[in-house]
This record gives structure tokens, C-alpha cells and sequence, in this order.
């Protein structure tokens, strides 16, 4: 038996911009095991999530574009300028993105809280640093946020970043002479970005097609 077609699925020409958001992101991770350095890696590093936020912009998602942006800004700035610098740009994504995750929200307000005050709570037993708390309680309400709000898969996404936002505070602590961290930042750091980048766009893609049914 055939499944129904669904029109909100089919590829569009704009979607060749995810497919090399992908290619860019997904490859990146060579550099794990393969020295490049220089302004090459910079680009290369901030090519997956810029390339997204350009799909985000591209069809019509300014909002969760400018959120990407940040986060491409972020990946830049953590190689050139430090990861102080860095954390400013990602915590401005992650307010931007809070603010439209309330937006959509169908969870409770304790759950979105919870989850806030645990990721706040483990950046500061992690590091002892308050500036990373100030930071990691940020991404905990993204992540909060985006888990109660209508983009289920968005909150996935906001779940891989935080864990990888979390193995980096670890590299800075317990795990600093582990190779785990190393091993898994990159995926789930951009698998959580693709993840928030698709369940958006396609979810009001998918809304905008019933609206002129």
C-alpha cells in the first residue's frame, strides 16, 4: 500500500543550500584527525551552521536564521578570538532562540524551569566558573524552552547541544585528560544545530502549505 503524498515534503531548489550545510558540517569533523589550521579551518568550521542559517533566511525563517547566525558567528569567534568571546555570541542565539520557543510553547512553564536550573547547575559543578554558569543557564533555558515548545525535533536538537556544550566544560574539569569530549563536541553540537534548523523550517513549511489548501 502506497503512502500519501505529503507536498510539504518535496525537495526544493532552496534545499540544496541544507544539503551543503551538511556536507560542510558533517565533514568538518575530519579535521578531528586531519591538522589543517589557519583561516581554511575557520571558514571550514563555520561554513556547516552559517550555510543553515542561509537555508533558515532562504525560506522564509528570518527569526531561527538570525538564532543560526549566532551560532556560525560563535563557531568563528571561539578560533579567533577565545571562547569568552565566542559564549557572547552563542548566549545572544540562545536568548533569540528562547524568545520564539516561548512564542510556540504547548509544555509546561516547571518543565522549561527544571531544565534551565539543572543545565545552570551542572555548568557550575563542572567548572566552579560563574561566567560558564551565567552561560550554561542561558542554554538551559534555550534548551528548555525548545522542549516545550511544538518543535519536538527542535528540542532534540537543543538536547544534543547541550550535551555538547556540557563535555566541553567537562574538558575543561574531570574529563580534561579524557578523549571522549573531543570525539563527540562537533556531532552532537551540529547534529543538535541541523536538527533545530529542519524541525523550524520544515514545521512552518508544512503549516504554510495547509494555509493555502
Amino acid at each position: 500500500m502506497r503512502g500519501r503524498y505529503d507536498p510539504a515534503m518535496k525537495i526544493r531548489p532552496v534545499d540544496v543550500i541544507l544539503l551543503l550545510a551538511l556536507i560542510a558540517g558533517g565533514s568538518f569533523y575530519a579535521t578531528h584527525w586531519i591538522a589543517v589550521g589557519g583561516w581554511p579551518e575557520v571558514a571550514w568550521k563555520g561554513a556547516g551552521v552559517a550555510l543553515l542559517a542561509a537555508w533558515a533566511f532562504a525560506s522564509g525563517r528570518p527569526w531561527i536564521g538570525l538564532v543560526l547566525a549566532f551560532g556560525a558567528l560563535g563557531d568563528v569567534l571561539l578560533e579567533v578570538a577565545g571562547l569568552s568571546v565566542g559564549a557572547l555570541a552563542f548566549m545572544a542565539g540562545h536568548i533569540l532562540a528562547a524568545g520564539f520557543y516561548w512564542q510556540n510553547r504547548t509544555g509546561p512553564v516547571w518543565l522549561a524551569a527544571a531544565v534551565a536550573s539543572g543545565v545552570g547547575l551542572a555548568s557550575w559543578l563542572l567548572t566552579g566558573n560563574g561566567g560558564v554558569t551565567l552561560y550554561g543557564t542561558w542554554l538551559g533555558v534555550m534548551a528548555g524552552t525548545a522542549l516545550t515548545s511544538r518543535f519536538r525535533l527542535a528540542g532534540l536538537g537543543a538536547v544534543l547541544f547541550v550535551l555538547s556544550d556540557l563535555l566541553i566544560f567537562a574538558q575543561m574539569g574531570p574529563l580534561a585528560a579524557s578523549p571522549l569530549p573531543g570525539l563527540l563536541i562537533w556531532p552532537t553540537y551540529f547534529a543538535g544545530q541541523a536538527l533545530i534548523a529542519w524541525s523550524v523550517v520544515r514545521s512552518r513549511n508544512h503549516e504554510d502549505l495547509h494555509d493555502r489548501l
